[in-house]
């Protein structure tokens, strides 16, 4: 996989994403459908605010809870139950880059949020795991950006 910006399990702190307040409509909604700033962020209003955005924007939302979430195993169900993945889905790291850059169940939407709830600093994942989850992640945003559709990955 391509090497590109790191964004889980990082030493560093991820950018705040800023919402701008003079806007007249849902300022958040605006902001989603940017495709080009699409990618990872510490979310700085409320998860009611994001969903209510993403229903505005019309944008499929995943939230996945990874409270206790230990291990590859536990990480990969986490993210399949959180965007529906089909009954077959593999779960390994292919079957997840594959799913995540599908996601035809969603329907016609404008694009994708994946907010990841309660996130540990590792997961319980060797090193090279952290890596390619956070390959697979960074690749799946520059996936969909390159379709003209955002990819957004929340923390909280």
């Amino acid at each position: 996989m391509r090497k590109v910006a790191r964004m889980l399990l990082q030493p560093r702190s991820l950018p705040d994403f800023q919402t701008h307040q003079r806007i007249a409509m849902n300022p958040l909604a605006q902001q989603l459908n940017d495709t080009a700033a699409a990618g990872s962020y510490t979310l700085t209003c409320s998860v009611d605010e994001l969903r209510a955005a993403a229903d505005e924007a019309n944008f499929a939302l995943f939230e996945a809870d990874l409270k206790g979430v230990k291990g590859k195993q536990n990480l990969l169900n986490a993210l399949a139950r959180a965007a529906r993945f089909p009954a077959e889905f593999g779960a390994n790291w292919d079957a997840l880059a594959d799913d995540l850059c599908d996601l035809s169940w969603c329907g016609n939407v404008s694009g994708y949020v994946l907010l990841l709830r309660n996130v540990s600093d590792t997961f319980g994942l060797s090193a090279n795991d952290r890596e390619i989850a956070l390959d697979i992640l960074a690749d799946t945003s520059v996936y969909w950006r390159q379709r003209n559709k955002a990819f957004w990955i929340f923390f909280v």
